[in-house]
């Protein structure tokens, strides 16, 4: 039997808190220091963690609102930050749509459907996966170039390309649906077939159904990582209405200026859609995080 001395144990939790409120300040104070310049005066970086003089002028501006200062200027919104939040909310839910569609199709297909070559195709988009992405920005903007000239919908500057590219990044998707589908019981799928059920059937109706926590998780990844995206987005948009709100923010800082205090708002902005996206399906979340680690 183990006895814990009631002092060492007091220390113990005393040294684990200030460990944890640390480390909880340390992740916080840059999300603190953006916050405070978003309500600075002026386009600053340097200064007090609180602000001297609270001012509303860089959140108006990123909600497209004219903001008149107290010596009667009246400041107009430099840049359509709502207009390239919106474009980035549309395209990663169309695309994280399309991404936990075909993962999720793609995953049933090779966890129980008998074919030739499964694993070497499975192997081989794991491979690929691998290499960074920018790799391929050249590739990916040859492309979309020659497209756009046959059909502007799947050219350069089109939400579409953008889209078709973000539907790519599958691969780890469905290697993690798969895992799920492998360790749901195989008496399913027989009991579905005795009572007549296609394959497709067997999919809609039974693991559908189940896997609803593990797509709830690939649906948040994905559009995570799709809002976050600067790369791929940066390559393909070209005109400033058409612009995702990670690449339009870069605007802000300019050779010739840098707007921080605006680039602040703009940048907190880009974290509602996020937010959201998680509050909605955090309930699917846990399930379908804690059942991977344990199935997976």
């Amino acid at each position: 039997m183990i006895v814990e001395h009631p002092r060492r144990l007091q220390l113990q939790k005393i040294f684990a808190h200030a460990f944890l409120l640390s480390f909880l300040a340390l992740i916080l104070f840059p999300f603190l220091m953006v916050i405070s310049i978003s309500f600075r005066e002026g386009n600053f970086t340097t200064g007090s963690i609180i602000p001297e003089s609270l001012t509303l002028e860089h959140w108006a501006l990123a909600l497209g609102l004219d903001y008149t200062r107290t010596d009667g200027t009246v400041v107009e919104p430099a840049f359509p930050v709502l207009l390239w939040m919106w474009n980035s909310i549309k395209i990663g839910l169309i695309a994280s749509i399309g991404v936990v569609t075909l993962s999720t199709i793609s995953a049933y297909a090779f966890s129980r459907i008998r074919f030739r070559g499964a694993g070497v195709m499975l192997d081989s988009m794991l491979i690929i996966q691998m290499f960074p992405t920018t790799l391929a920005l050249v590739a990916l903007f040859a492309i979309f170039d020659g497209l756009g000239e046959v059909s502007p919908v799947l050219g350069i500057d089109s939400h579409w390309s953008l889209g078709l590219v973000y539907l790519s990044g599958i691969t780890l998707h469905v290697w993690t649906i798969k895992g799920y589908f492998d360790n749901l019981d195989p008496a399913m799928d027989k009991a579905a077939q005795v009572d007549g059920a296609t394959p497709w059937q067997t999919f809609r109706f039974i693991f559908l159904p189940l896997a609803v926590p593990i797509i709830a998780v690939v649906f948040v990844l994905s559009f995570i990582g799709i809002i976050n995206d600067y790369p791929l987005a940066s390559i393909l948009l070209r005109s400033e209405e058409n612009l995702t709100l990670a690449v339009g923010s870069r605007l802000y800082l300019n050779e010739f200026k840098y707007l921080w205090g605006d680039f602040a708002a703009a940048a907190i902005l880009s974290g509602f859609p996020i937010t959201l996206v998680f509050m909605i399906a955090q309930k699917y979340l846990v399930a379908g995080l804690s059942d991977g680690a344990v199935k997976g």
